[in-house]
């Protein structure tokens, strides 16, 4: 191999997979990629209230322990459609030897996706409820044209995850209840980008050239187990404060790499980036809610919510394969997140139908432009939401729920810098332009 550039080859290697990493998610639901789209009930009132509320089986989720509200055998069931808008612009992207790479912007990064769940609760006699929750309380899927100006940083990026989480609840006496709750999650992805392998060649004529690109795909699962605590308080009739605990759940990611080469230099390439087995570990963070809710008449009641996440726990990624290319490192420096809401809801005297309204403050994992990934664009976010709810006969409810999610744009600022992980990809300066809407329907029926 020709050494024209400064940086040695084994060097080169080891920058060049640090553009392989899992990376977060795209900008949109909660922060960082974790999905709230729980409940359609809550939805209603931006989850304001959810882990007290305890006026449906989506109490299973935001705080167990509100199954002691609900008498009798109830079975409920979700879809919320999750419409992302995603785009990248102001796009200055130049290879380590400060040649631009051409591209396009990426089009609309986001995709519509559908997060459904399921709830089954069932009162065993005045003081004990079992429940069952089957849901999906992370995920994200991010997909740029293949020619971007960022290809190199990020082509496709997805996630899914199912999350099976039985639970207990009892009621202490009229004003206190609680409930424990474990989990099994089941978590896939997979996450593409294409590859400088011109760069790498030696020869500064072939760098970011399209026909000297190579693309990468990690695609991985595993199991991770965790559990969760809940409170109800009611220390009046009209007054319930609810505390919940969910903990973080370790996930042992168990796949492979696959590498498509050039032909051009495919026979310099291939002894090197063979297809191989790989591994990561992720700790998806814990979180505590406190909630509360006010009945204030017999029509109106408000509500609030605190929710903390410590998205701290993943500080960075780092994969190892089971071939000559040497572990990956990607360091996210995350922080600690809140979330802050305000509900409100009104039910007509007479009537079966319940309004609903909400707003909330969503904060980003990710505190700057140059920690921000093209697979994770994501930023603060205000929420407004519209909701009802309507009882067609005693035993069904039906919910409906609407969600606009304003962005802040997101600024991204990486720089090629030798001895760094983005030497290879490039550097990314731009910003994003992101919103989100959700709309979400719930059937619930008691037996």
């Amino acid at each position: 191999m020709q050494q024209n550039l400064t940086i040695k080859s084994s060097t080169r290697w080891t920058l060049t997979v640090a553009g392989l990493t899992l990376v977060g998610a795209t900008a949109g639901h909660a922060a960082g990629f974790a999905l709230i789209e729980q409940s359609v009930p809550d939805m209603g009132t931006a989850y304001a209230g959810a882990a007290a509320s305890a006026n449906s089986v989506g109490t299973l989720y935001f705080n167990p322990a509100g199954m002691t509200r609900l008498p009798g055998t109830r079975v409920g069931a979700a879809v919320h459609l999750v419409d992302p808008d995603t785009e990248f612009n102001n796009g200055n992207t130049r290879n380590a030897l400060g040649v631009r790479i051409r591209g396009n912007d990426g089009g609309d990064a986001g995709d519509l996706a559908a997060v459904p769940h399921f709830y089954l609760t069932h009162q065993v006699d005045d003081k004990v409820w079992v429940g069952l929750a089957v849901n999906a309380p992370f995920g994200l899927t991010t997909e740029y044209k293949s020619g971007w100006v960022g290809r190199y940083h990020a082509i496709k990026s997805e996630v899914k995850t199912v999350n099976i989480n039985p639970s207990i609840a009892y009621k202490l006496n009229d004003k206190v209840s609680l409930a424990l709750g474990v989990s099994a999650m089941y978590l896939e992805g997979e996450f593409t980008s294409a590859i400088d392998f011109g760069l790498l060649s030696g020869n500064p004529a072939f760098a970011s050239q399209p026909q000297f690109d190579g693309k990468s795909e990690i695609d991985g699962d595993s199991w991770g187990y965790g559990y969760n605590l809940g409170v109800l308080l009611e220390p009046t009739q009209d007054t319930r404060i609810g505390l919940h605990f969910r903990s973080k759940v370790d996930q042992d990611i168990q796949g492979d790499v696959e590498f498509e080469l050039p032909a051009p230099l495919r026979p310099l390439l291939a002894g090197t980036f063979t297809d191989a087995n790989a591994k990561t570990d992720v700790e998806l963070p814990a979180s505590a809610s406190l909630s509360v809710m006010h009945q204030v008449n017999s029509e109106w009641a408000v509500m609030a919510d605190y929710t903390r996440t410590e998205w701290s726990a993943i500080p960075a990624l780092r994969f190892e394969f089971d071939n000559s290319l040497p572990d990956n490192v990607t360091t996210f420096d995350w922080e600690e997140t809140y979330r802050v809401a305000l509900g409100a809801s009104v039910k007509p005297t007479g009537s079966d139908w319940t309004w609903r309204f909400g707003a909330a403050y969503d904060e980003s994992p990710v505190k700057s432009a140059e920690t921000r990934s093209a697979r994770l664009p994501d930023t603060d976010r205000i929420w407004l939401t519209v909701g009802a709810g309507f009882h067609p006969s005693d035993d069904l409810r039906i919910d409906f729920g609407y969600a606009h999610l304003f962005m802040n744009d997101a600024k991204i600022s990486k720089t090629a810098t030798a001895g760094t992980e983005d030497f290879s990809r490039g550097s990314l300066n731009g910003s994003y332009e992101a919103s989100v809407d959700i709309l979400s329907i719930e059937a619930e029926y008691v037996f």
